[in-house]
């Protein structure tokens, strides 16, 4: 017998962003995500040296995590349309389309930009939005299967 295959796993999603902070604020309030230990807001009137850097949001579970990387500059994609594509997006899912109704208006609240609106597809409503460093990300009803 050969030796038990074994796999990497994946430790996180990794945006690049110009505003580390911001861009972590956005998905820790849309996904009700935690600050790994270290990485949370400082203090009123604190220096803020992780938010120049790198952060990491996870699920109050531990799993999965969201990590945001500070560059210098980052073009905007501009997918649908455009020369920029999209190159990576989330997938977010909610159960039922009245949740899809809540969740369009918190992204939006939130600071996200509605890119296509398929809300009343009977066979998978869906909404793809930008966030505020232009990164593309869906919310969809999942089917039963998913």
């Amino acid at each position: 017998m050969g030796e038990a295959r074994t796999f990497p796993r994946l430790r996180s999603t990794v945006l690049d962003t110009t505003d580390a902070r911001s861009l972590a604020e956005f998905y820790r309030e849309l996904l009700g995500f935690v600050y790994e230990p270290g990485d949370e807001l400082p203090g009123a009137g604190e220096p803020d040296e992780r938010g120049q850097d790198w952060l990491v949001l996870r699920h109050p579970s531990g799993c999965p995590t969201i990590a945001f990387q500070q560059v210098a500059d980052l073009p905007k994609a501009t997918w649908p349309e455009g020369d920029v594509p999209q190159q990576m997006h989330l997938d977010l899912t909610v159960e039922t389309a009245s949740e899809l109704e809540v969740q369009h208006g918190r992204a939006l609240g939130l600071g996200a930009t509605l890119l296509l609106d398929r809300a009343d597809d009977p066979d998978e409503p869906i909404r793809v939005y930008a966030d505020p460093a232009g990164h593309p990300f869906c919310i969809f009803v999942a089917s039963p299967k998913m």
